[in-house]
């Protein structure tokens, strides 16, 4: 009996630890490929220093920009410019409104975008300000340079959007300024058509965005040749187009798989992993 009973218990000793371990092993958080990028741009400082940073050189180089009518940041821009009010034009989402909430909440939730939950996270209105944007929007408004936030939220957005704005003093934050996909049949994905909209009647002194398809509609390229788009507007760059970091998401993640989002998750993983250019590692 004493025998079976020491038998017993460490039979029971031995089921306890591998419940345990199990528990902690269920406990473990999920991996998502948004993690570090997410909590980087929500709670580092070098992020905010970054974007206080470009917002800073963009704001010195206001009386510059104002003062020259030969300069403009459009490509779409032609014609006979010169006379035109000069104006900026801003991307919204991780440009001018910090959205880091909803994405932390993808990575806590250990799920992906939608369209349904992010309209629902627009319409909280609950985005606070990009570091330096309002300050340099204030800067720009009260030298009298008009400001465009040209947007891929899609229309029935604007409310929000506009409240959101509103909300923290943005200037100009209202359906004339505040360009959204789909307000008209023409306004699809591609900025082109919005920022030509803009160049018609002003002098795009600036453009500010996150992602490549802010200051040009020629992004959907491979990772070279986005490379060579960038080399080709290298005049630009810090001078009339003003990029935001964010890692959490952009077109420099679809560029690594064909921007072909049918592919499964552990593919585009796969192609992302031979994107990269590793160390060969130690040679002993």
């Amino acid at each position: 009996m004493t025998f079976i009973a020491k038998s017993f218990g460490v039979a029971a000793i031995m089921a306890t630890s591998a419940l345990c371990a199990f528990g902690a092993s269920a406990q473990e958080p999920a991996q998502n490929d948004g993690l570090n990028g997410t909590l980087w741009l929500q709670t580092s400082v070098e992020y905010k220093t970054t974007a206080m940073s470009v917002y800073a050189g963009a704001t010195r180089l206001l009386p510059a920009a104002i003062g020259d009518h030969s300069w403009t940041a459009a490509l779409e821009q032609d014609g006979n410019f010169m006379a035109k009010k000069p104006a900026v034009i801003l991307d919204v989402d991780e440009t001018v409104l910090d959205n880091s909430a909803y994405q932390s909440w993808v990575v806590t939730e250990d799920t992906s975008y939608s369209s349904k939950t992010w309209a629902a996270f627009v319409n909280d209105a609950i985005s606070t300000p990009t570091p330096g944007a309002l300050e340099f929007t204030k800067a720009a408004a009260a030298k009298g340079v008009e400001v465009f936030y040209v947007s891929n939220r899609k229309a029935p957005e604007e409310a929000a959007t506009i409240k959101n704005l509103q909300e923290y003093g943005f200037p100009f934050a209202d359906e004339k300024h505040v360009m959204l996909r789909g307000e008209i049949e023409t306004w699809g994905s591609a900025k082109a058509p919005r920022r030509q909209a803009v160049a018609d009647d002003y002098r795009v002194i600036m453009l500010f965005g996150d992602n490549f398809g802010d200051f040009t509609d020629d992004i959907d390229g491979s990772i070279d040749e986005r490379l060579e788009v960038m080399d080709k507007y290298a005049t630009y760059w810090g001078e009339r187009w003003f990029m935001l970091p964010n890692p959490s998401y952009g077109s420099w993640e679809s560029a690594a798989f064909g921007n072909d989002w049918k592919k499964s998750p552990e593919a585009r993983r796969q192609d992302k992993l031979d994107s990269m250019a590793p160390w060969a590692g130690p040679t002993e």
